[in-house]
Formats: structure tokens, sequence, C-alpha cells
């Protein structure tokens, strides 16, 4: 706001509410309910419960962040992650050391997210139909390789990943807090984050200025990939098995969580404290509503309707 010379004047109290991000309401908003439902949702220990579980989809939601920042999407994410654990089931399961299993899951990630960059990139197809493409593929490959069936005898390596702690804190968290801060320095310390926010907001600057939006695009891919086998390892840690179809739906609240979070599809707009927030928000969501008895069909509902309630905050916010 300007007086008539042109100054610029502090911006009244009534203004403070439109300047907090929608998903800082919506996380509020949910605690208050459940506390009033549950004492128990506040207690320290379910908290920590919340931060454990939450860990997994926000190594999923991360490198999502990326994808859609660059005005794509990867539904793929989920079928890729259980093609990863079962890849580690498989190869644990045949007498391979843990360090081998991790690697191949890594890798498989990262193929699948290369197969997506490569023909979204040089072929221009679609992100949507390509990571649709994939997920069919990968959630294939997960059965082929468990026929079926949950792969066990991963040994105990693995569940340590996700069972033990460090100074009292749980290891997911660690994990999840060296994702962040990888990411972090990717997004907002390196050309990455910048090139990302470019290719989805202004990718005739990269042009202009001899940059490959091909390559770039590719590598976000990847990483997302090699993201997606991550959290699979600690998702088949948390399970002690390898499951072809426990990760199946992760993709869904990983993209919930992002859009909550208010990284927009459109003009490269979004950043990673958003997604950490919606992913806190959808966590502390889905515990309450299992301490309430809520079945897990209603649950996917009601994220939804934390999604769309997000976009109208958010488009309140701009046209105001």
């Amino acid at each position: 706001m300007r007086n008539v010379q042109g100054l610029v004047q502090p911006a009244h109290w009534t203004d403070v509410p439109a300047r907090v991000p929608g998903v800082a309401w919506m996380m509020a908003a949910v605690i208050v309910v459940f506390t009033a439902l549950d004492r128990q949702f506040i207690d320290a220990a379910n908290l920590m419960n919340i931060g454990s579980q939450s860990s997994i989809l926000l190594i999923i939601a991360l490198p999502m962040t990326f994808v859609i920042l660059t005005e794509g999407i990867d539904v793929s994410a989920g079928a890729v992650a259980a093609a990863s654990s079962v890849s580690l089931g498989w190869v644990m399961q045949a007498g391979g050391n843990s360090a081998v299993g991790v690697t191949v899951a890594l890798c498989v990630g990262a193929l699948f997210g290369l197969i997506n960059g490569t023909l979204i990139a040089w072929l221009r197809l679609p992100p949507f139909v390509v990571t649709l493409g994939t997920m069919g593929m990968a959630q294939g490959l997960a059965l082929i390789l468990s026929g079926g069936q949950s792969i066990t005898g991963i040994g105990t390596l693995i569940p340590a990943l996700y069972n033990n702690s460090v100074l009292g804190v749980p290891a997911p968290l660690l994990f999840a807090a060296v994702v962040y801060l990888l990411c972090h320095v990717l997004m907002y310390r390196s050309r990455v984050g910048i090139y990302a926010r470019a290719i989805g907001g202004n990718p005739e600057a990269l042009r202009f200025a001899g940059i490959s939006l091909r390559v770039w695009l590719i590598g976000i891919y990847t990483f997302a990939g090699a993201m997606f086998g991550l959290g699979a390892v600690l998702l088949t840690a948390r399970m002690s098995t390898a499951h072809p179809t426990a990760s199946l739906g992760l993709e869904f609240d990983a993209i919930a969580a992002v859009i909550v979070g208010g990284t927009s599809f459109e003009k490269g707009k979004g950043g990673l404290l958003g997604t950490l927030l919606g992913v806190l928000t959808i966590g502390m969501l889905r515990n309450g509503l299992n301490l309430v008895g809520v079945p897990s069909s209603v649950q996917v509902s009601c994220i939804g309707v934390l999604v769309l309630l997000a976009l109208f905050v958010e488009g309140r916010k701009t046209q105001s």
C-alpha cells in the first residue's frame, strides 16, 4: 500500500491472514479438530509416529515438487516404488547383501525416471501419458519378480534402517531430513531449481540462453525416480518385507501434498517448504482419521477434499 507521496506504508494487521500460506491454515484446522476428538492426537509419541510415517511420503513428494514445477507430473511413483521394493527383496532373497539390494532399488527407480524423462523431453509426449505407461510397466515388473506375493527373508539390516534411532531420533526422520536438505540445496543453491522453474514458467528464456531443456528435464525425472527408489527402501524396511502392491497410491498422496503445499502446475510457482507442510498435513489427517476409526477408503476421499479445498483457498488468495 502506498500513500499520496508514493511511500510504502506498513501492512495492516488484517492483511496478515492473507500472507499466511493456505496449507498452514489447513494444518492448524486438522490439529484443532482431531485434538478435540481425541486428546491422544497431540501426545508426543503420536506426533513422533506421524513424523516417522510421513517420512516416506516426504521422500516421494519432494522430487515430485521438481517435476510439477516443470509443468509435468509423474503418476508412476507408486508403481516405481513397488518395482524398486520388489527388486530389493529379490536381491536379498537371492543371497545378495544389503548394500547391493539398496543400490539395485535406487537404480531401478532411476532407470524408470530416465525412461520417463527421455520420452517426455525427446519425443515431447505428455507427461501424464508417459508416466501412465511406465506405471503399468513398473507394476508388471513388480508382479513378475514377486509372483504376486510378498518377498520375505530380507534379513535384519534393511528393517533396521527404519526401526533404529540415533540419539532418540527415529531413523526415518533422519533420512527425511537428509533428503530435504539435499532437495533444498538443489532447489535454492543450484541451477537445478532455477531451471526447473524456468522450464515450467519461461522455457523460451532457457532456449535463448542456449541451455538444453531436454538434458535438465531428463535429469529431473531421473533424480525423482531415484528418490522413489529410496522411498521404497524405507517402505520395505518398515514392513520387513517387499510387496508388489504396498506402495500403490503413494503417487496420489505425493501429488496431493505438493498441490496442498501451494505448488502450481503452471508458471513454475511453488517450493519445498509448502510440500513439507502439505506432507505433514496429510500425515496428520490420516493419523487423526485412524484414531477416530474412519476406514481407509474414506480417508482417500478426505484427502481429495483437502486438495480441492487447497485449490479453492489459493484461488481466493490470488483473486484478492
